[in-house]
């Protein structure tokens, strides 16, 4: 039977001197993080808009099977709310373009005070589906968004969404919408951003990992207090045949 592809990696590609002799000693930090780990999000284009170039050489930088995830900028989810944003999505699509096949899914984290809408989602996902024909995860947080309704609309539109910890609302610990893949955002647990995860959290997403029937990808975001790397590790060891 095949195995479908699992992608463990942090939030950005921060190697900690706590975790440093578990990767190669020379090179970028990019490249020796990828050495290790087979897939990052970036984080940073939520904040700011990077070149093509950039992103061109970020995928120069990794091996062939290596993903990149990238969050979509925060103009288009937060201060737009999803509505009337062609024009940012064009530079954005154009921009993260250029990682080519390195590119993974594009993460949609929608704000708190963001209630699902269904002729929202739709226009936002009809003007993006106009432009990208690649995978999209959605992170939403209010609790609005995790009903049969919002659910069903985002598996018949393929969207899958994403598991998220701590959960920001009820259900939101697991995976909905589409099955075509299945994504977690680890964030750090009982402490958003700042706690390590027990070994015994980690067995049972390994656990969850195995069993899969689609691509999984498990980002942890608990970066505040470096324990991204190392959870990362951790679990990758647990997965290890």
């Amino acid at each position: 039977m095949q195995r479908h592809p699992i992608r463990i990696g942090t939030a950005g590609w921060s190697i900690p001197a706590a975790h440093a002799a578990h990767f190669p000693p020379e090179g970028s930090h990019l490249a020796r993080y990828a050495a290790r780990l087979p897939a990052a999000e970036i984080n940073s284009s939520f904040y700011r808009p990077h070149r093509p170039a950039t992103y061109a050489r970020w995928a120069e930088t990794v091996p062939e099977d290596f993903r990149l995830a990238v969050k979509v900028p925060k103009e288009i989810t937060h201060a737009l709310q999803l509505v009337g944003a062609e024009a940012p999505l064009e530079r954005f699509l154009g921009e993260v373009r250029s990682l080519g096949p390195k590119l993974g899914p594009l993460l949609l984290q929608l704000p708190p005070s963001l209630e699902f809408r269904p002729e929202v989602l739709n226009g936002f996902l009809d003007t993006l589906r106009a432009r990208f024909d690649g995978p999209l995860v959605c992170e939403p947080r209010h609790p609005s968004w995790f009903t049969g309704e919002a659910d069903a609309l985002l598996a018949t539109r393929g969207i899958p969404r994403v598991a998220a910890d701590p959960p920001p609302a009820p259900g939101a610990a697991r995976p909905g919408g589409a099955a075509t893949l299945r994504y977690w955002r680890l964030h750090g647990s009982p402490r958003r951003y700042y706690s390590p995860y027990v070994p015994e959290r980690l067995d049972r997403l390994a656990a969850l990992l195995r069993e899969a029937d689609a691509e999984s990808w498990v980002i942890f975001d608990n970066t505040a207090e470096f324990h991204a790397a190392g959870d990362a590790l951790s679990l990758m060891a647990r997965l290890m045949p």
